[in-house]
């Protein structure tokens, strides 16, 4: 009888084992993709500062919280670059896609192909962006089939990123949010206090693997 638990419990460690190494691997080469570039200023304790060049983005708003805003929008962005565009071409995915609440925040350098239109966005709203692979340009890009997704030239910031693991959720951003703030004013860095978040995995990509960040923009 002790033998024959032993043996079925050496079994099922054995397909467990099997079970995680076959997702690790698939989350890992799942996820590889262009990411949007970006230059370590320096490594603080706790987070980076960072400088990011200006890019292109895919970008629509919505509304709701965090994790409503971040479900909706995904799935606006993503069939613009699945081939809802006039070209009908597919985009290649990168990383990551951020989420920004634009809480009466003005949104500058909105560019829908054509001219740049300056709005002012309120309420409990958040902008959803896809960074453009690097080959594309503002001329090159296919135009959005769908008019709530607008093309977005985002000029060049410097941000402060403290990265978490796991799945995300409002909590758990808010809190990284509050930690990475009070570093900053620890550290003396000035902040506009924008927060982003930046998800950088694919859905089925095991928690243990998956890379979150808290960006927040510095003047």
């Amino acid at each position: 009888m002790i033998y024959v638990m032993n043996k079925n419990m050496i079994y099922t460690i054995v397909v467990v084992l099997a079970v995680v190494i076959l997702w690790s691997l698939w989350g890992f080469f799942g996820s590889r993709v262009e990411q949007t570039n970006y230059t370590v200023v320096k490594k603080m304790n706790g987070y980076e500062i960072r400088e990011y060049p200006s890019h292109i983005v895919a970008q629509t708003i919505v509304d709701g919280t965090h994790n409503e805003s971040m479900n909706k929008g995904f799935s606006i962005v993503a069939g613009y670059i699945f081939g809802g565009n006039t070209k009908r071409e597919s985009i290649a995915m990168t990383a990551p896609v951020v989420v920004q609440n634009m809480d009466n925040e003005e949104v500058s350098e909105r560019i829908p192909m054509t001219a740049p239109v300056v709005s002012m966005v309120d309420g409990n709203s958040h902008a959803i962006s896809f960074s453009m692979p690097s080959s594309y340009t503002l001329e090159t890009l296919p135009i959005p089939n769908d008019p709530r997704v607008k093309i977005i030239l985002v000029p060049a910031k410097k941000y402060a990123a403290m990265r978490f693991s796991w799945y995300r959720s409002d909590a758990k951003f808010n809190n990284v949010k509050e930690k990475l703030l009070l570093a900053l004013s620890r550290d003396e860095v000035s902040n506009t206090g924008n927060a982003s978040y930046a998800g950088y995995n694919a859905p089925w990509t095991p928690p243990w693997m998956i890379r979150n960040e808290v960006l927040i923009e510095l003047y």
